[in-house]
């Protein structure tokens, strides 16, 4: 089958290159992935069943179909291997593919959609249903993990073993080298440590030869009798003082002493001796005749000016 030609300046081109690039030189080995020669946009996946799960020890091998759009638009997922998880050749519903596109960020990956596939193999009951998943025993999915190692691609035309090798013994084996001379150091320094504690004949010896002053301030401390140490008395807070209520002795109101003789009111008074003298309005000339005044007087001195000009 001829490759499908290849524009390096579209962007999901780009893209997919650069991932695969960071997928080759990841060192994990949980997962391996690549696109195929002819067509960049399928990409061929091996995924090692999930530790501490029925499918431990089980590697499951998967397509991831790009669209055109990509990264704008999520990939497709479809399981290859028996696994009794997931239906074999059908698009899988899961929240990073293509029927939610919706959920999908452009900034996700590859890498993004198998480490998410990889944490739903565990998921039982209502959070496994969608479409594509399958409700296999227990038993059944382990024997479909113990035979899934030898399944062969007809595609990459190599068993998911070849495609993802157990991790070896090399690392467990340096952890443990490494381990041997921190042990041994630690027994060296065990060995040369001083054996002989310090008895208190020793210390009552030194204390007859060398005045207090003269010695070290961890012999001292061990020679000087421990301080008692006095946990304070507790004491309880004194009530506050019995606060006196004292009548307050407020003064009187003020006798206002009336000037009318035997306490007459002033309304009293006003109607013997009559209406106050002084009243306001009493003596001024109504306002309209003020106003008519002003009128006349500016009448006649438009008249006066009229005949002088």
């Amino acid at each position: 089958m001829a490759a499908r030609p290849l524009n390096k300046n579209n962007s999901a081109v780009k893209r997919i290159m650069q991932e695969a690039r960071e997928l080759a030189n990841d060192p994990c080995t949980d997962y391996s992935a690549a696109p195929l020669e002819d067509d960049i946009f399928e990409w061929h996946c091996t995924l090692r069943g999930p530790s501490g799960t029925e499918f431990e020890g089980g590697l499951y091998h998967f397509r991831i179909l790009l669209p055109a759009e990509y990264p704008f638009r999520p990939p497709s997922i479809m399981m290859l291997t028996p696994n009794g998880r997931f239906e074999l050749n059908t698009k899988i519903c899961i929240s990073f593919t293509n029927y939610h596109e919706e959920l999908w960020q452009p900034a996700w990956g590859v890498r993004t959609a198998i480490v998410g596939l990889q944490g739903m193999f565990p998921l039982k009951g209502t959070a496994a249903v969608g479409v594509g998943a399958l409700e296999y025993p227990v038993a059944e999915r382990k024997r479909l993990a113990a035979i899934s190692r030898g399944w062969v691609c007809p595609k990459c035309n190599c068993s998911n073993l070849e495609l993802l090798p157990d991790p070896s013994s090399d690392a467990s084996s340096a952890e443990a080298s490494s381990s041997e001379p921190q042990s041994t150091q630690a027994s060296v320094a065990s060995s040369t440590a001083p054996t002989t504690p310090a008895t208190p004949a020793v210390i009552s010896d030194v204390k007859q030869k060398a005045p207090a002053d003269e010695l070290p301030p961890a012999r001292v401390d061990a020679i000087s009798p421990p301080m008692p140490i006095l946990a304070p008395r507790p004491q309880r807070p004194s009530p506050p003082p019995a606060m006196l209520i004292t009548p307050i002795n407020t003064p009187p109101p003020p006798r206002t002493v009336s000037p009318y003789p035997n306490g007459a009111s002033t309304a009293q008074l006003q109607q013997v001796d009559g209406p106050k003298r002084d009243a306001p309005s009493s003596g001024r000339p109504p306002i309209l005749l003020d106003t008519a005044i002003c009128v006349l007087l500016v009448l006649l001195f438009a008249l006066i000016a009229k005949r002088l000009l």
